[in-house]
């Protein structure tokens, strides 16, 4: 089997649960996105799922464009493009990727492109961003996921691209910061282990961070993805 359809609450839900059915990962197929998830009243997500198409690469090609979506290619070449955006098409291209999803949520919104040392931040700015956030920033990893695939594709090295919005993610930071002190606490009293709700790799990874160099309480992950959890023990009296 190369190829596999899959379906989930939000775009990134899909693709795990294809990387996880196919037993690869996710440098090595390509992700074609048939159905958006739909708004539902009030405009919330989840009337309908998220559909994908995975098929596995047999050698390094360009992730294919889905034909009518906002990721379907705008420009006929990346080296055209690169030489017409000064070297900067594929921060262009993911920030065009976003401004239209939110246009297909009906939101308008603008996107600022920050480079960093390490990666590159787009920040995203407008009215009623709840939306393109979702809930816990599901939404916001997921758009985050198809615009490193975007930005990838018209370029010659890896570049990492962090997507936000209203700060998101620096407030997430803090809330997880906050969560895994106060754990770690009830961890201390209570002398027995707490296990975390599912995470992201990178919200599984503040945690750790923030409790590295506790006296008293360690961190370890356990499960798949994408059902893998922190858990918070007491450390071995020596």
């Amino acid at each position: 089997m190369n190829k596999i359809v899959t379906s989930g609450k939000t775009i990134e839900d899909a693709v795990k649960q294809g990387l996880a059915k196919l037993g690869t990962t996710e440098d090595k197929v390509a992700v074609n996105v048939l159905e958006q998830p739909s708004k539902g009243f009030l405009g919330l997500i989840g009337v309908k799922e998220a559909k994908v198409e995975l098929t596995l690469l047999e050698e390094p090609v360009s992730v294919p464009s889905p034909k009518g979506s906002a990721l379907e290619s705008r420009m006929p070449s990346p080296t055209e493009e690169k030489e017409e955006y000064g070297g900067k098409a594929p921060y262009e291209e993911a920030a065009s990727f976003v401004r239209d999803v939110g246009e297909n949520m009906g939101l308008h919104v603008d996107v600022e492109v920050v480079h960093g040392k390490d990666h590159t931040v787009l920040n995203i700015s407008g009215n009623d961003l709840g939306l393109m956030i979702g809930r816990r920033g599901q939404t916001l990893d997921a758009l985050q996921y198809l615009a490193n695939i975007i930005a990838n594709r018209y370029s010659d090295s890896f570049i990492r691209i962090v997507l936000d919005a209203e700060n998101f993610r620096e407030r997430r930071k803090k809330t997880l910061e906050d969560l895994a002190v106060r754990l770690a606490g009830r961890v201390v009293r209570t002398r027995k282990e707490v296990t975390l709700e599912p995470m992201s790799p990178q919200e599984r990874k503040v945690i750790h961070s923030k409790l590295q160099d506790h006296p008293e309480v360690k961190t370890y992950s356990k499960g798949e993805e994408p059902n893998r959890r922190v858990v918070i023990s007491l450390k071995q009296s020596k």
